[in-house]
């Protein structure tokens, strides 16, 4: 018997981006399957975190194709300055986003603020919300700090309070922009922790991150960017043990 090829995640087609006509992504082609864990890297301003927010839809791309979770999401030549992008809209309810700054709403406490968008979006119930809360809460070691609110948190505890609360809505990508760069380095590995346990797990993760321990350790696949486009991509240890390119081990040279 065949066996099944696994499913195609993100397909990004030769994806261009400009911001007042300075090109900030030139030609970015990349392909995760579920359940990959993948990191990108590369010098601060390369155009990282650019590619993610064109992948959950809040940036639009100028030219070439994203498909994310078989969604197309259309180009900014294809979408109106007035029109709304139905395929946003529908990618950003399978896609999590997990950023720098953790996003919590104060006022809220942490179980409310898990509980919140999937009773708002998705419709469900208090009830069940809150028990998928504290399931999710319990699972990122949060679950004797329900009733605090964020300030009352340390940013370690925050940031993983931010996994939770984009777990809630089930999706079937998990998008990460610097989640460790606020971070005190004694809180670091908390988070990094989660993230490895959702990889063994088998969510699909794209990470854009600074340490390259975890990238080294955990990666499926390691994509280097410099200036817009891709440089190499490849395993953990062929980027990490045998660099094809001059700027790759140039940039690993801080790191290594």
């Amino acid at each position: 018997m065949e066996s099944m090829k696994p499913e195609l995640i993100v397909s990004a087609k030769d994806v261009h981006k400009s911001f007042q006509n300075k090109p900030v992504l030139r030609g970015i082609n990349l392909n995760m399957e579920a359940g990959d864990l993948t990191v990108l890297i590369g010098p601060s301003g390369c155009g990282k975190s650019t590619f993610l927010r064109c992948l959950n839809g809040l940036e639009s791309i100028d030219s070439g194709e994203v498909l994310v979770n078989k969604i197309k999401l259309r180009s900014s030549k294809e979408v109106g300055l007035s029109e709304i992008d139905s395929g946003s809209l529908l990618v950003r309810q399978s896609v999590g986003m997990v950023f720098q700054s953790f996003n919590l709403f104060p006022h809220l406490t942490v179980l409310e603020n898990i509980m919140k968008s999937p009773m708002v979006v998705k419709k469900i119930s208090r009830e069940a919300a809150r028990e998928k809360a504290l399931y999710l809460l319990k699972k990122v070691g949060l679950d004797s700090h329900i009733e605090h609110y964020p300030y009352e948190l340390s940013g370690g505890q925050q940031q993983r309070a931010a996994i939770a609360r984009a777990l809630a809505m089930e999706p079937k990508l998990l998008l990460y922009d610097e989640p460790t760069s606020a971070l005190d380095p004694m809180l670091v590995d908390e988070v990094l922790q989660v993230m490895k346990q959702l990889d063994q797990e088998g969510m699909t993760q794209l990470v854009v991150t600074h340490e390259m321990r975890f990238a080294r350790d955990v990666a499926d696949h390691i994509v280097y960017i410099e200036d817009g486009s891709i440089v190499e991509m490849g395993s953990a240890n062929q980027i990490f043990g045998k660099p094809q390119d001059e700027r790759t081990r140039k940039f690993l040279k801080h790191f290594i």
